[in-house]
């Protein structure tokens, strides 16, 4: 099969890009590199076409989509915080930029678009673990342009035929996250302060509660979605379907790493949800998806990686 991976520069792209390139599948590449790193692709550049592209440019996207059988949309402004201060922005390339994925994959006669959607869609619910009929009402832009994206998507496969599914990932974490960002996923944020020896910050009491799922579990869910039989039209939720405090967590990745955290308290970020927590029923149901990496597993895989890239030599 010929794939297009939107955003596979990126941390959870380059991972799924590996996975496509291992199974013999041709892989094209569209990133514009704002967050994304060719690096991260180092291992199978020669096996790929990648274009130095954004979503937001639809003749780069019709271009891409050329004798691709399937998009894999992962290419988003993907920071509920950064949603919340610059929400145009988020618009523009999460609403804008996905209308334009399935615009060109429609006239490229593409089969099918699998979408990474993201838990931010439920908003504040009280009953966890959450399913997917579970309604829907985010609280930041960014939760606000994964829920448009997943209805144009949906009326894409009514109107026009497009099979589209759609991946609701609750906390991905893992190796090849940026640790650098103002925006990184907490847990690359944890390590790296661990690892540089300063204090890392906990937003709120710490008691907040996340399911942290392994980037290779989502991997591999991106790729039974891309091929699985009676899935188009599912809205999916990827997880773990367990939960963790972030006190808990660090308590967790102290043990890990061999030293003390001492984390510092500040004022909880506006947009970020209390708890969360996957129902993954549909997920072993429809895709046959069993998450083969617990959090703790993944959590030491991930600390072995941030160690391996500090101390490998700089590049210039």
């Amino acid at each position: 099969m010929r794939f297009l991976v939107t955003g596979g520069a990126g941390f959870i792209g380059s991972n799924t890009v590996d996975e496509l390139v291992r199974r013999g599948h041709d892989v094209v590449v569209l990133d514009d590199l704002s967050t994304g790193k060719t690096e991260n692709l180092a291992r199978v550049k020669s096996k790929i076409k990648l274009l130095q592209e954004s979503i937001t440019n639809l003749d780069a996207l019709r271009e891409a989509c050329r004798g691709v059988d399937c998009v894999i949309h992962l290419a988003a402004q993907t920071s509920v915080p950064r949603s919340v201060k610059d929400p145009i922005e988020t618009n523009l390339i999460n609403v804008n930029g996905t209308l334009n994925v399935l615009v060109s994959a429609r006239d490229a006669k593409v089969k099918r678009v699998v979408f990474a959607c993201s838990c931010a869609v439920y908003g504040k619910t009280s009953v966890l673990p959450i399913r997917e009929s579970a309604s829907l009402a985010p609280i930041s832009p960014y939760g606000v342009s994964k829920q448009v994206g997943e209805a144009y998507g949906r009326v894409f496969q009514e109107m026009y035929g497009l099979e589209f599914v759609s991946l609701r990932y609750f906390n991905v974490f893992g190796p090849r996250q940026d640790p650098g960002s103002p925006y990184s996923g907490v847990l690359s944020v944890f390590s790296a302060a661990l690892l540089g020896g300063t204090q890392p910050t906990v937003y709120g009491d710490g008691e907040q509660s996340r399911d942290f799922v392994y980037v290779e579990n989502v991997v591999a869910a991106n790729l039974l979605a891309a091929e699985a039989k009676g899935v188009p039209g599912l809205a999916i939720n990827v997880g773990t379907g367990n939960r963790c405090t972030l006190n808990q967590t660090l308590a967790l990745l102290e043990r890990i790493a061999g030293r003390s955290a001492r984390a510092k308290y500040a004022t909880a970020r506006d947009g970020d949800i209390r708890d969360s927590q996957a129902d993954i029923g549909l997920a072993r149901q429809s895709l046959g998806y069993h998450p083969r990496f617990g959090f703790e597993e993944g959590l030491k895989r991930t600390w072995e990686w941030l160690s391996a890239a500090q101390n490998a030599p700089s590049r210039h």
